[in-house]
């Protein structure tokens, strides 16, 4: 059934809306993955507040030409059964959700992915970034690199310390 012209307008804005507030926009071909995994998909998804999504590639084409960040964007890789997945708050959970799923259901293939500034990312740099430790893993390593010196310093001046207090206590020994 055709969509009218009023409907059509509402999926386009969505579409234009999603792409210039999601951080990632995953892009993978589903070509073969039967509508349950798709499902699935969603509703693991959901759980990192990531939005899965079908749309007709020229909705999406038109959207991207529309955009004054997205316009110059190559656009050849948006052929065939595509399913977009976009998240607000973070740049990587996107990519995560469909890197991750994809390894237990080889028929998602990862094509490539858009950021928020307007680059179109390759299927290789958007498995790289799904393999990256999330923002608080990433921070604690921080901590730690910047405390370990500090804990080196403490344990050399306490090693000098301690040095004394050994010599002290085994003078004390010496005299009973």
């Amino acid at each position: 059934m055709a969509l009218s012209k009023d409907k059509k307008k509402i999926i386009f804005d969505d579409v234009s809306k999603i792409l210039e507030e999601s951080k990632l926009t995953v892009i993978a071909k589903y070509s073969g993955t039967p509508v349950k995994t798709l499902q699935e998909l969603r509703k693991i998804a959901k759980q990192t507040s990531t939005n899965v999504k079908v749309y007709k590639n020229r909705i999406v084409l038109k959207a991207l030409q529309d955009s004054s960040k997205f316009k110059n964007i190559d656009t050849s890789i948006l052929t065939g059964m595509l399913i977009y997945a976009s998240n607000n708050s973070d740049e990587l959970a996107s990519a995560k959700v469909i890197a991750e799923f994809a390894k237990k259901n080889p028929t998602l293939e990862i094509i490539g992915s858009i950021n928020i500034d307007g680059q179109l990312l390759s299927a290789v740099d958007t498995k790289e970034l799904a393999t990256i430790p999330p923002m608080d893993v990433l921070r604690a390593q921080l901590v730690g690199t910047l405390s370990a010196p500090m804990g080196g310093i403490m344990n050399v001046i306490s090693g000098n310390v301690r040095s004394v207090l050994n010599v002290l206590n085994a003078r004390m020994e010496q005299v009973k």
